[in-house]
């Protein structure tokens, strides 16, 4: 698989109501994966569905599903083969332009298994469309504040949360952290939790509150304004 500079990290998301983008595992999992633009875009057109990777052990398993700008991309498949079995064909569908390629980049210990992996895009990130819906009826209104009212159960934090981010676009999680003085690794997985709302965006740097985010501190913060 071609590799670039590009570090895309695939979270495994909240249990969602779409059995299709169920986890099967607990929802604070996290596995790095490196995939390059071409192959993400390879995934997404269907011409590429494979990738190859030298592991001690598996980092993912059949069933997961994993969520990124890209979209939404579930494990298939993952078996050990002998990287001398792998063909020209394998290669092209990991997006490679030959067997040799693919074995050529294969980064880990020399004696650790090598691992095909079978990929599937099921479509776009229904993130991205929720985060861009800054028309909030009286039910979509309701059903945020219901659910940033659990988050909010052992401690208030989301609406802190929401309104610095609002007002430090592009700030990476540690700044983000350090301004509300807290460990970085907890604030992370508390701005995932939003953006699962489509109430914040990631960018390539930091974070930034998405338009249903910033429809929902205008009304919370003014409620004579329209939402």
């Amino acid at each position: 698989m071609v590799q670039t500079r590009t570090r895309l990290r695939l979270y495994e998301h909240e249990p969602s109501a779409d059995k299709t983008l169920t986890p099967r595992r607990p929802a604070d999992w996290v596995t790095t994966v490196i995939l390059s633009l071409t192959v993400l875009e390879g995934l997404a057109a269907g011409t590429i569905d494979l990738a190859f990777r030298r592991w001690s052990k598996p980092n993912v398993r059949p069933g997961d599903v994993m969520r990124l700008e890209a979209g939404v991309i579930e494990v298939v498949s993952v078996e050990s083969v002998d990287p001398a079995t792998i063909t020209d064909a394998d290669a092209r569908r990991s997006g490679a332009e030959s067997a040799d390629a693919v074995r050529g980049i294969l980064r880990g210990p020399a004696d650790a298994p090598v691992y095909r992996i079978g990929l599937r895009h099921l479509g776009l990130d229904p993130r991205r469309a929720l985060s861009a819906d800054a028309e909030l009826s009286e039910k979509d209104f309701e059903e945020i504040c219901h659910r940033l009212s659990k988050m909010d159960r052992r401690r208030p934090w989301t609406h802190e949360t929401l309104r610095l981010i609002a007002e430090n676009p592009g700030r990476r999680a540690q700044e983000l952290a350090d301004l509300l003085r807290r460990d970085k690794d907890p604030v992370k997985v508390d701005i995932r939790k939003l953006k699962n709302l489509g109430l914040t965006l990631s960018l390539e740097v930091g974070y930034r509150i998405s338009p249903r985010g910033a429809a929902y501190l205008r009304f919370t913060e003014d409620p004579g304004k329209t939402r």
